[in-house]
């Protein structure tokens, strides 16, 4: 795919609206914006404690809690925006309607008020799943929250990412560290031989911001990392740059599926369950595409990402709540 953007002259007071903005890809979207003289910035969410860490860090932005799967007091704030970026997304869970509701459902109440306020612009977070091998209810509910996308007639660049870590990271490598802190072992499901593109976060904002300030072609791009890594060496490399002395141990994949199903039936939002074991050891390889060509961004070395992540004076140490 070649590069086919131009200047959009985007001002900076031009309002961009987050919905779901609390999360990873959107806390760390927002320190980007800022950065760049970004001011008129809505974020909606409804995770009230992850709203609060975001209110308390980037204090000059509007924040609001909404149930996106509602119709409510938020859809108010797309009168007048300039920018749509849809980040909302179920992630992890045991229970499929929760997926439903807050991929789903909540991306047809978004839309409709991108419609209804006839918003220039929208950027759509898709993921790399919907081309994944594996069956599980974050892999459903995102193909079918994209097709909701390419059925609405808003023309728009929808973006596919890989697994992504960076600042604010709470279910990914971000929880990874801190589990390692935790335990007096860190357990290897099998061999750990199951190869990920893992996407640093600060690259990815940078990909959206681009599609914020520039024509980028409604389309899919796929943005998957640009380097392929073992889950086992991931966790070698976390250890490296958190200097976790935790011990690294293999054990058998049986076994561990059958210790996070234990787990799923004492917690109802465990940190990582036997659908997401599953989608890791299936053997995906994403198209890698050149997105630093087509969006005019670099791409940050794997190692120095990490550094990034876990070495920043001002933002390393914000933990947002699972």
């Amino acid at each position: 795919m070649e590069s086919s953007w131009k200047d959009n002259n985007v001002d900076k007071a031009t309002k961009i609206v987050l919905p779901g903005g609390a999360g990873l890809v959107g806390q760390n979207l927002v320190a980007r914006l800022l950065k760049q003289g970004y001011r008129n910035i809505v974020v909606i969410d409804k995770h009230r404690a992850n709203l609060e860490v975001l209110r308390k860090v980037q204090p000059g932005i509007v924040v609001e809690y909404g149930d996106l799967a509602e119709p409510g007091e938020w859809q108010r704030h797309f009168a007048g925006a300039g920018v749509v970026v849809m980040l909302q997304a179920q992630i992890g869970g045991i229970d499929y309607q929760e997926f439903v509701r807050n991929n789903v459902t909540a991306s047809s109440h978004i839309l409709d008020a991108i419609k209804a306020n006839a918003v220039p612009r929208l950027v759509h977070i898709s993921s790399s799943v919907v081309e994944s091998a594996a069956d599980d209810f974050y892999t459903r509910s995102k193909k079918a929250q994209e097709e909701l996308v390419l059925a609405s007639g808003i023309p728009c660049p929808i973006l596919r990412p890989t697994l992504m870590f960076g600042w604010f990271d709470r279910k990914h490598l971000g929880w990874l560290s801190r589990f390692m802190r935790k335990v007096p072992v860190f357990p290897i499901p099998g061999h750990g031989r199951y190869m990920r593109q893992p996407l640093y976060v600060g690259d990815f904002c940078s990909i959206i911001i681009s599609c914020i300030e520039k024509d980028v072609a409604p389309g899919i791009y796929n943005i998957s990392g640009h380097e392929e890594v073992d889950y086992i060496d991931i966790i070698r490399q976390i250890k490296r740059v958190t200097g976790a002395r935790t011990p690294i141990v293999r054990i058998p994949y049986s076994l561990f599926y059958a210790l996070l199903w234990t787990w799923s039936r004492f917690d109802k939002n465990p940190p990582f369950t036997t659908q997401q074991l599953a989608a890791l050891s299936t053997p995906d390889r994403f198209e890698v595409i050149d997105w630093p060509g087509i969006f005019g961004v670099r791409s940050t070395a794997f190692a120095d990402a990490l550094t990034e992540t876990f070495k920043d004076p001002t933002y390393s140490r914000v933990e947002l709540e699972f």
